[in-house]
């Protein structure tokens, strides 16, 4: 009955045109590249040939630099990749118990990023073997599908010795600064730990707080200037989750421990309803708004950056679809069509709460020698870029120019979002902005329930331009079934698993963002335009209108 009421409140929306207007006069700010972070778990990938393909795609989004976070950048091991694993071997110890230090697989990924002109959100973590309080079994074992009853292991433990992780910190900073200059170092987040009030940390709050000292400690005395933070907590929707996040506020209010920014994270829920995938974005933004009202509830700290280091539909990178079902909005138009909503409605979050979201990362990256189009949670697939990665190339456009007002009357109310998600009509909604010579608007056509629907017949008016303007070109790109959309091209080929070089050309270029029509000019009269288009359900468009 539900999907029955679904399907006809939509068909009754899309009788009705969409009327978006945008006012180019009335500027709401510098349109923020808080968007610009990514993440993932495996490290050893950030140097792999796809995973620099991808890095260098990523600093290239946007004029402002990009952040790249990583899990495993401090534990033991050989390098070898795998799911949800990875190692650079940075600190042993001698027969003695004297720490050596080995650069080598660290400085791969530092390297990486640096020739990409992207910063690291560096991940303080995790626990190097020699330092573990319960170092053995160390190796986690993990693949899609196990439970993880073998992987929160050795490295997930709190230090033996706090004075030597103390120093591992500062020996860290040092040689970053050595290496890269200390006016980039500078620049960096530092990061303590991932996720310490659940299986990331084998240690009660308390002994968190104690490592947050140390490491924070250590960062400052190796650079006072940088910035260090934590505590990357889970989503503080939940009780468990919002306690702990509070304790650790408390606990540097009162001990005066460094803090630079605050971190937690944010996920959705999608789950499998009636046969198809319904999205569970109610969840990422209450997740979000949580945490928001912990740090307004501490006058210290209010006006601090918060970055969300983690903030995606649902919690598990590695989960294929294939073994997940509700994890197939991964490799289609859902996902960057979701994103879209989330971006927005976090943006208004932060209105409302008058608070400093610095950041939001996008815990997606690739996997090296996998399936291609494995259901993984990734902006790329053996060097094939997803249609999600084509979201943030719109965001890129509109970074930089100042934000303006838009008014959609086809937009789902942001406390309806909170409480509900978006089931029972799609959200048709937009962000715009300026620059000297035009303007950039982003509309998206999103509805949690991952079933067919009608487009949307959008009324875009354009108000505020220039009044001696007779004419705009009008650039439209769009990310649908057939735009900007590698997976259905691959689809279409018989899905192969062993493309030639003519089909990975192909698919390589599918990949990009695309122009939806030739561009086109239109008139404009006294300082207003319009333009009418059809969105269909779970896609984009980017209007790039210049005079």
């Amino acid at each position: 009955m539900r999907l029955v009421l679904f399907l006809l409140s939509a068909s009754l929306l899309a009788q009705q045109p969409v009327h978006i207007r945008v006012n180019a006069s009335q500027k709401l700010g510098t349109f923020p590249s808080n968007w610009n972070l990514f993440g993932y778990d495996e490290p050893n990938y950030t140097y792999a040939p796809n995973g620099r393909k991808l890095i260098r795609e990523l600093s290239a989004l946007s004029s402002e630099r990009v952040q790249i976070r990583a899990h495993f950048l401090l534990t033991t091991g050989d390098g070898a990749p795998a799911f949800k694993w990875g190692s650079t071997n940075v600190y042993t110890e001698d027969a003695s118990g004297k720490p050596v230090y080995d650069w080598t697989i660290l400085d791969r990924i530092l390297d990486t990023y640096a020739q990409a002109e992207a910063n690291p959100l560096v991940e303080i973590g995790f626990m190097p073997k020699a330092l573990s309080t319960h170092p053995d079994p160390y190796v986690p074992i993990w693949k899609p599908g196990d439970k993880f009853d073998r992987y929160y292991v050795g490295w997930a433990y709190p230090p033996n010795n706090y004075d030597k992780w103390g120093e591992l910190v500062f020996q860290v900073v040092k040689h970053a600064v050595a290496k890269y200059g200390k006016a980039k170092v500078e620049g960096w987040n530092w990061e303590v730990w991932n996720e310490p009030n659940g299986g990331y940390w084998r240690g009660t709050p308390e002994e968190y707080d104690k490592l947050y000292d140390a490491t924070a400690a250590a960062v400052k005395r190796a650079l006072p200037t940088t910035h260090v933070g934590g505590p990357a907590t889970t989503g503080p929707a939940s009780p468990r989750a919002a306690a702990f996040l509070k304790q650790f506020l408390e606990h540097c209010e009162k001990s005066g421990a460094p803090l630079d920014f605050i971190s937690y994270h944010a996920k959705g829920r999608p789950d499998v309803t009636g046969g198809h995938v319904r999205m569970g974005i109610s969840k990422e933004l209450a997740d979000t708004e949580a945490g928001f009202k912990i740090v307004e509830s501490f006058p210290k700290f209010r006006k601090l950056p918060i970055l969300l280091t983690e903030a995606d539909p649902e919690g598990c990178a590695a989960c294929s679809a294939r073994v997940y079902p509700p994890n197939a909005y991964r490799n289609g138009t859902l996902y960057p069509a979701y994103e879209a909503a989330a971006y927005n409605g976090m943006l208004q979050l932060q209105e409302r709460h008058k608070v400093n979201l610095e950041g939001i990362l996008t815990w997606a990256f690739e996997f090296e020698d996998q399936p291609y189009f494995d259901g993984f949670r990734t902006l790329a697939t053996n060097g094939i870029d997803k249609p999600v990665l084509n979201f943030f190339r719109m965001l890129g456009i509109l970074t930089g120019g100042d934000r303006i007002q838009t008014q959609s009357d086809g937009a789902v109310g942001l406390d309806t979002m909170l409480t509900a998600g978006v089931r029972e009509h799609p959200t048709v909604d937009a962000l715009a902005t300026r620059s000297a010579h035009g303007i950039a608007v982003l509309v998206w056509n999103y509805q949690d329930e991952d079933v067919a629907g009608p487009a949307a017949a959008v009324d875009l008016e354009l108000d505020g331009l220039p009044k001696d303007t007779r004419h705009v070109l009008v650039r439209h790109y769009r990310i649908d079934q057939d735009h900007s959309n590698a997976y259905t091209v691959w689809k279409k080929m018989g899905s192969p698993q062993h493309p030639n070089a003519e089909q990975y050309a192909t698919l390589e270029s599918a990949g990009h963002l695309q122009l939806l029509d030739s561009p086109l000019w239109l008139a404009s009269a006294g300082g207003k335009s319009r333009i009418s288009f059809n969105l269909p359900l779970q896609a984009l468009s980017l209007l790039e209108i210049s005079w």
